[in-house]
This record gives C-alpha cells, structure tokens and sequence, in this order.
C-alpha cells in the first residue's frame, strides 16, 4: 500500500490564504498604481506586484482592532516593489572569514537577512563592529533592517568562540541539566549574540534522536545535537532555548521539520536522505508546533529530507503536503518558516537554483536559506520572474513578505 499523504488544498488557496486575501483589499481599497516618487532600491520600481505601491487603509471606527505588529507590516511592504519584497524572502550566506562581504552583499539587493557560515574566534564586540553599519544602513534608507544570522547551538556547532562568547556544552550535555539552567545558558548566549549584532539564531535543535539510535543518526545523533530521546523532553529543553534566547531579544529557530531524528544521512552531505518512520500524527512532529506557539514566536526550519509517511514525492522544504498541509493547517503555525540550506545542501543539489528558491515559496515557506552567496541573484532574479507571469505566485510573495516583516516588526527591525 503506498504511503499515506495529507491532502492539501491547490497553491491559490492554502494556510497564507488570509495574509493574500488582506493584500487583495488594500488593493482594492488603494489601487494598484506604483507611488509616484522616483524609482530606488526597495521602492517604487517598474515591477508590478499584486499590491506593490499600494498604501496600508486607516482602519475605520468599526473595524476590529488589528494586531500592530501587522499594521506596521503592511506599512513596510507598502511601499516595496516586487523585486524588494522578494528580496526580503532571501537570507543569504557571508563568510565568518569576511565579514566586510555582507556589505557588499546588502548592497546589491535589500535582503531579507545575511546568515554568517563557518566558525570565528573574532570578539562580539568585532563582530559588532561590523554588523552594526548593515543595520545603520538600512534605517538610514528606511528600509527593513535584514536579520543577522547564525548557528550558535552548542558543541561542534557553533559560529562563535571568540571573548565574549560562552563555549556550550551540546545539546545531548544541556537536556541532563534543570529546565531553568538551560534558559539561562541561552539568555546568556543571547546577550552575546546581540552584541555581536546578531539577532537570529538557528537553533535550537528539536529532533527528536530514539534511544539507541544516535550513533547512526549522522545530522543529529552523531553530533549530539538533540535534547533528549523522547518528544516530552525535547519540547521541555528546547522550549527553555527559545524563552532564554528571546529573554535576551535574540529570536530563535526550531529545526528540523517534521524531524531528522530518525535518517541516516546528513542533508549537507548527501542526496535522497530518507524517513520511512515518521508520520504526520507522529509526537516527534506535533512539537514543533508547540515550540512555534510559545509567546516567544520562534521560525521553524524544515528539513530537506524526504518523508516517505507524508509525502514520498518531494524533500521536505518543496513539499505542499509538508510546509502548507501539516506544519500551517494541521498543527497552526502562522509565522515564518525558513528553509535548511538551498545553496550547497547535496539534498537539493539536483534541483536547480531558480526552482529552490520559488518552489520553497509556492509549498508555503517564508525565508529561502542560501549558504552560497553566489547563487542569491539567481534565486531573487526567478522569484521576480515567476511572480510576474503568474499572479498567484505574486500573492504568494506578498504574503511572505508580509508574515516576514511582521517578524521584524516584532523585533524591532523596521524603519
């Protein structure tokens, strides 16, 4: 018997459905004509989005009270064209090496992040000093400040241990400690990383790696990534992460979803990584959406393996059934879902570039992951090119960017 799959509703009509159908009313409201001030980066602009240019209404006494978080969404991505706005669903991979890099980078395109790859023993106050001019910049200009990005888990995977940072302990190491000590570990690595500049983290880990098996488990297990061996201890663990990190103002990242506990082969490195296990019901995957619920709002990454249980035909991340039927309808989660690595992840090496990037965001995704700086323009330049020719694409852009810079708003990163 083949694998049962979740049903999912056709792209027009899926979990963001609400964010378009608001953008479909302010342009009803406003038009659909471009704001009459002279073309720049990130506004105005001869791309034509489904509400590019278009001015957020002033809510009438009647209306319900809207969240401001949302409001202060809309009224970014008013005034975005549709090449600023899909740039804002681009976090992009700069050297820990070169750090001078990200500039360069920001200055092609106003993207959405820069996620900084590989290890670095500079100080926080170093790496400060160079992220703080990208967030300046983008103020000054009055565009949404990108999100700086980075692992910092613990053991083998960690971005920094330069003065200033704390040496973690692994995850595996963490979950054997009280609740409590593990938030307050992460609240401290949380003051480090904002005086780094960094205000995104992409952890924690919340695989869930059965007894026995870590050894095998070569993304996870091996590493000793995950806190515990059972979904109860993982939720408790990797729940106080998110509350530490975000006491800290630093917003945290749930991965990797539905799960890597239970593969073989490590995404990264291989292709065609396989979980024959896990099922849409499974507690290893419901506890991403707790985590997504905590008041904290942390993302949810997806993994780029394949869930044979859930939908055998496509890598987590490119998988409607997956991004759209379970993680947004099935278990709720209304926020911002980024991708694993699309740049140099062997998992996804066979699809092109261009198509990583716009199926991400046709499955339900919000912020595309790129390691490989050299691969950013061709990602933006297909996901301008498909939201032109086809509409319901271009609602599709619009409302990530919406979900997006509601995140920022939250995080104090608008203009």
């Amino acid at each position: 018997m083949a694998p049962a799959q979740l049903a999912h509703p056709p792209r027009a009509a899926r979990a963001l459905v609400p964010l378009v159908a608001l953008l479909a009313c302010l342009v009803a409201l406003t038009g659909c004509s471009a704001p009459a001030s002279p073309a720049g980066p990130g506004t105005g602009g001869s791309e034509a989005s489904g509400a590019s240019g278009t001015a957020a209404p002033s809510p009438s006494p009647s209306s319900s009270p809207v969240d401001p978080h949302v409001a202060a969404a809309q009224r970014a991505l008013a005034p975005l064209d549709l090449r600023a706005r899909a740039a804002q669903l681009l976090v992009v991979g700069v050297p820990a090496a070169d750090l001078a890099a990200g500039g360069a980078l920001l200055a092609q395109a106003p993207y959405g992040g820069v996620f900084i790859s590989g290890r670095s023993t500079a100080s926080a106050a170093g790496v400060g000093a160079v992220t703080g001019p990208w967030a300046d910049r983008a103020r000054q200009a009055g565009q949404p400040v990108p999100w700086v990005a980075a692992d910092q888990e613990g053991g083998a995977v960690q971005t920094f241990s330069g003065p200033g940072f704390e040496d973690l302990p692994t995850a595996r190491q963490q979950g054997r400690e009280a609740p409590a000590a593990v938030q307050e570990r992460a609240r401290g690595v949380g003051v480090s990383l904002r005086a780094a500049g960094i205000t995104l983290d992409l952890a924690p880990v919340a695989d869930v790696v059965p007894a026995g098996t870590a050894r095998g488990n070569a993304p996870i297990g091996k590493y000793g990534r995950e806190y515990g061996a059972t979904a109860e201890e993982v939720v408790e663990d990797a729940g106080a992460v998110v509350a530490g990190l975000g006491e800290a103002g630093v917003v945290a990242t749930v991965k990797h979803f539905p799960g890597l506990g239970r593969v073989t082969g490590n995404t990264d490195l291989v292709s065609d990584v396989r979980d024959a296990k896990t099922t849409a019901s499974d507690p290893d995957v419901a506890l991403f959406g707790q985590l997504a619920a905590l008041p904290q709002r942390p993302f949810v990454m997806t993994s780029s393996a394949v869930y044979e249980q859930i939908d055998p035909g496509a890598p987590a991340a490119f998988s409607s059934a997956v991004v759209t039927g379970l993680l947004r309808e099935q278990l709720g989660v209304d926020g911002v879902v980024i991708s694993d690595d699309l740049g140099r992840a062997k998992a996804v090496a066979s699809v092109p570039p261009a198509d990583r990037a716009t199926r991400f965001i046709d499955a339900g995704g919000t912020l595309v992951l790129t390691v490989d700086p050299e691969l950013a323009p061709t990602m933006l330049d297909a996901l301008v090119a498909k939201a032109q020719a086809e509409p319901a694409f271009a609602a599709e852009v619009d409302a990530a960017a919406l979900v997006a810079l509601e995140a920022k708003s939250r995080a104090g990163l608008l203009p």
